[in-house]
């Protein structure tokens, strides 16, 4: 059984004892600590379980890989951490999680917060990130700016590349390796590029949060949604791409805790 490597944090204390936990899922080539920001913003209202996805980060590697795996993968974790019901806030890859866990498992989620993405198929757009992935190997690296240099001809953009390296780690014999699993990532990509459907809705809260300069939610997608997610609502944060959550942490913080803590005005 695959068990995700995990960090709790946050309010311990009684006056959190009434709140739901709060999960947070990463996305696609991340980790726990692409959403350590707003786990450290939300930290003193909420008890907070951040995760490393299958593939990701310090969790085990598996062969496959597709929602209902990843969505059984968390619903595992909160009955091994006594979770009966939580909180899901998700990114990208893991809001489609967070998704696909309210629609499997509605009983066992509170509120779902999902960030800048949608429960729709999208086509491949990681085309160069992978090839510039694979055509790195990390036993022979001599540094990490050596691997951004074989990197940025496919990747050019700096913070992508910068996001990207930190799955490089380094041995105890001063060796390079990925932390991830490329070669599921790659074998299971058109399983993570699917969408979310159901016969039953969550009729539970939800909140989608897009970047305002964003394009992976559209208007096209609000059919598919409500249908979904009946009880959704849409809070949009100028001036920001896909990654949201990193270029205005304190505002996306915010937001969701307005939504958890029942104080947002619709």
């Amino acid at each position: 059984m695959l068990q995700l490597h995990h960090r709790v944090q946050g309010n311990t204390q009684e006056s959190a004892g009434d709140k739901a936990p709060l999960v947070l899922i990463h996305g696609l080539f991340g980790s726990m600590e692409n959403l350590g920001g707003i786990a450290r913003l939300l930290a003193d209202n909420f008890v907070i379980h951040s995760l490393d996805m299958r593939n990701h980060g310090r969790s085990p590697h598996a062969q496959m890989m597709d929602y209902p795996l990843m969505a059984a993968d968390v619903i595992r974790y909160m009955d091994n951490a006594g979770i009966a019901k939580a909180h899901l806030l998700g990114h990208s890859m893991g809001g489609k999680t967070a998704m696909q866990i309210a629609l499997e498992y509605p009983q066992r989620v509170e509120k779902l917060i999902v960030a800048d993405i949608a429960p729709v198929a999208y086509p491949p757009h990681h085309k160069d990130i992978l090839a510039g992935l694979t055509a790195l190997d990390p036993a022979s690296l001599s540094s990490r700016q050596e691997a951004d240099e074989l990197v940025k001809p496919y990747v050019p953009e700096l913070p992508v590349r910068q996001f990207l390296l930190k799955n490089l780690q380094k041995g105890v014999d001063g060796r390079f390796s990925w932390r991830m699993n490329l070669p599921a990532i790659q074998q299971n990509y058109m399983n993570i590029m699917a969408g979310q459907d159901a016969q039953q809705p969550f009729p539970g809260p939800v909140l989608f949060v897009k970047g305002g300069n964003s394009d992976y939610i559209q208007p096209k997608h609000r059919e598919h949604i409500a249908r979904l997610f009946p009880a959704a609502g849409l809070r949009v944060i100028p001036h920001t791409g896909h990654w949201l959550h990193a270029e205005k942490p304190e505002l996306f913080a915010r937001v969701a805790e307005r939504f958890l803590m029942n104080e947002d005005s619709e």
